[in-house]
């Protein structure tokens, strides 16, 4: 069976007239170092049975009587999900990863994201939202591309302690948009105030902070961001939304771009994505937002409905004048987020973030205790923290592993200066049994 809907005959014949003679001659504007001339090293396709029982024989590998205690992190977290987020997602009225084409007519699902849209505000301390993006990272990235459109400014002042994967993405991003990246040290866990000094100036257009960042420490914020905006330049701040129910939200702290990665609010880890990208910021930015915004509005006869007000992509609005090309939305995630949100309410999250806060503590001061172990950094911190040890770090995870726990995550991977450190990250989901399990594992490797 053919995946490709247009027969050869038919391509000849829209060639022929656009005047084309080929389809390198189509693309010939195309500088040739992009083109791709050799073909793709793609094995052959394979029969449907074929592929259920590759996937099957992959499946088995996942589970080997042993249940693994979690204390995973780095931007992807084992959070508990209700019960109910499943049974609500699953419903045949939600159960699309996509936003119709034909939107005023699924009056249901613009609801929806307007209530999730909504919701996102309340946690960000924001004034508008997105109907959401892809992921954090790029999500981040669509934020400093946005900044340089409404600064008419090209420098994006970047702090270190971001999660390592973002700032490539932002890398990506900007090599081709003329963006210049500068990163600033975080030597302490936090971003130095006079490294973060001496790279912001007047020709800045965003400075980017994380908090709780990467290595789980709390930024302050409220030094940061009245010093970006000293200088004409916009704070885009990424958060983690459980820590926004504990601590004061970086819409509070005057932030003018908030992102976060949604997937600690209902999504579960499924081997790293799809996750949920959710950006919102001040009302006065919001015609150079990326994606769609779903706005409430009156029919003729006076009843409430809603459609969408903003698509600002280039489907709709041509070449430069567009402000992003995210062609759709996290929609099925959107959804899982919002009845989560709706079902935890105000107080459920607080305590969801309480508890993430106590646990991670306790643990963090049980291993400080531990000979051979100690804090790498001595900063405020929320559900994560790294911890160094004297010992093979490699070593050590695995003989955690083989007691049935996920001690960390080492960080070598992503910075050789820290090859003696592995982030423990604690949710809610930890029992004081299971934090003493990892501390006893952690002594005993």
């Amino acid at each position: 069976m053919r995946y490709t809907q247009l027969t050869p005959q038919q391509v000849q014949h829209m060639l022929s007239v656009i005047g084309a003679g080929s389809i390198d001659e189509l693309f010939r504007t195309v500088p040739e170092k992009l083109r791709q001339r050799e073909p793709l090293s793609i094995p052959r396709g394979v029969s449907e049975p074929e592929i259920l029982r590759d996937v099957s024989e992959l499946a088995s590998r996942n589970h080997d009587g042993t249940e693994l205690t979690c204390f995973l992190g780095g931007g992807a977290y084992d959070h508990f999900i209700p019960t109910l987020v499943d049974a609500l997602a699953a419903q045949t009225e939600f159960l699309t990863a996509y936003t119709p084409y034909q939107a005023e007519a699924s009056q249901g699902t613009l609801q929806l994201f307007y209530e999730f849209q909504t919701m996102v505000c309340q946690l960000l301390g924001m004034e508008v939202a997105n109907a959401s993006l892809y992921e954090l990272s790029s999500a981040v990235a669509e934020a400093v591309m946005m900044a340089t459109s409404i600064t008419g400014r090209s420098r994006a002042v970047v702090a270190e302690s971001v999660h390592p994967d973002m700032l490539r993405v932002l890398h990506t991003y900007a090599c081709e948009r003329g963006v210049e990246i500068v990163p600033v040290a975080a030597p302490d866990g936090v971003v130095g105030e006079a490294a973060l000094r001496a790279a912001t100036n007047g020709q800045t257009a965003a400075v980017v902070l994380q908090s709780p960042n990467f290595y789980g420490c709390i930024e302050p914020l409220d030094q940061w961001i009245p010093l970006a905006h000293a200088h004409g330049a916009l704070a885009i701040v990424a958060t983690d939304p459980i820590a926004c129910g504990l601590l004061k939200s970086p819409g509070a702290l005057d932030a003018d771009i908030v992102v976060a990665e949604g997937q600690a609010l209902g999504v579960p880890l499924q081997y790293g994505g799809p996750y949920l990208g959710l950006m919102a910021c001040r009302e006065k930015f919001l015609r150079k937002m990326p994606g769609r915004v779903v706005g409430a509005t009156k029919d003729l006869e006076g009843r409430r409905g809603y459609c969408l007000v903003l698509q600002t992509r280039e489907q709709h609005i041509k070449r430069e004048r567009a402000t992003s090309n995210v062609c759709t939305n996290q929609g099925l995630l959107a959804v899982r987020a919002a009845i989560y949100l709706a079902a935890m309410g105000r107080q459920g999250i607080a305590q969801v973030a309480s508890q993430c806060l106590n646990k991670s503590h306790y643990a963090a001061r049980r291993i400080a205790e531990l000979k051979g172990y100690d804090l790498r950094f001595r900063r405020p911190f929320f559900k994560e923290f790294v911890v160094r040890s004297a010992r093979n770090v490699k070593t050590v995870l695995a003989a955690c592993r083989a007691k049935g726990i996920l001690a960390g995550v080492p960080l070598v991977r992503f910075d050789e200066r820290l090859s003696d450190c592995f982030l423990v990250a604690v949710t809610e989901k930890r029992t004081k049994a299971e934090i003493d399990g990892l501390v006893a594992a952690l002594e005993g490797a």
